[in-house]
């Protein structure tokens, strides 16, 4: 791991714990962190020890989405041509969709811990975990209707198919802000604590309990999950066929059949 500008990386017992670490700025995303949220994923995929990600903000909020400062950054690069400035514009678009991209494709659960401002941004950034847990008084606001564009980085996209269409729909066109039971309620988060303690505290134990799996089960699990969205069903079953062709030969199935019938805890390698 190396020293992050916009994030702390802390690894034990299997969880990556990735924290937002701008409680100064209610750790709004400036340039540091579109980059290095990439890189702090790719590190994800490729260390085997880590087997699950719990993703939070540090002080009182998860965070407050974009920092107007890169907004304000990305104005001033454009000229007096439309043609160049849309490519500008869009090149940055996808530059930034990437850096959730990379959250949404890691191989390993993600789970996000919610407190205070979820906003905007913010938005884009959980809908791309796998599990969404909050505080009963976080605050959750697709933002971007209120400063005159449409949210590009995700929420539209990948909103729809956690909380469905219509109260996307609702909240997109509103921007209207809801509270944590109200997102328990609509899917948007699976389960509210009283605090941010609590919070972290069941976040982790969720963490803990998926760590000790078997990780080719759990790899097998979330990349099955994935394909089924953009796929049909047979095409879902003809995947997991070939899929688990080859990963029922792996040593995780005969020590975890070995355990149940034995009644003892498994220990699965990297």
């Amino acid at each position: 791991m190396s020293d992050y500008k916009a994030f702390r990386v802390e690894l034990a017992d299997k969880v990556a714990h990735v924290t937002i670490n701008r409680p100064e700025k209610v750790n709004a995303m400036n340039a540091d962190f579109w980059s290095e949220i990439i890189e702090i994923f790719r590190w994800v995929d490729a260390t085997d020890e880590v087997r699950v990600v719990v993703l939070s903000g540090a002080g009182k909020h998860f965070s407050s989405g974009i920092d107007l400062m890169l907004l304000a950054q990305v104005g001033s690069q454009l000229g007096k041509d439309v043609g160049r400035n849309a490519e500008t514009l869009r090149r940055k678009i996808l530059e930034l969709q990437g850096s959730f991209n990379a959250v949404d494709q890691c191989r390993k659960p993600v789970l996000a811990a919610i407190q205070g401002y979820c906003l905007g941004g913010a938005i884009d950034l959980i809908a791309a975990c796998d599990m969404r847990y909050s505080t009963v008084d976080a605050q959750f606001s697709i933002k971007e209707i209120d400063i005159g564009m449409a949210a590009d980085v995700g929420t539209l996209q990948r909103l729809p198919r956690i909380i469905g269409d219509g109260m996307m729909r609702e909240l997109a066109y509103t921007g209207r802000t809801i509270d944590g039971e109200e997102a328990r309620r609509i899917g948007l988060v699976n389960r509210t604590f009283g605090d941010a303690s609590a919070l972290l505290d069941g976040v982790m134990e969720i963490a803990w309990e998926i760590a000790a799996k078997s990780p080719i089960a759990v790899r097998g699990t979330k990349e099955m999950i994935r394909y089924m969205r953009d796929h049909r069903v047979d095409d879902g079953l003809e995947y997991v066929a070939t899929w688990n062709a080859a990963m029922l030969q792996s040593a995780d199935l005969r020590v975890a059949m070995a355990a149940h019938m034995s009644k003892q805890k498994p220990e699965f390698a990297d």
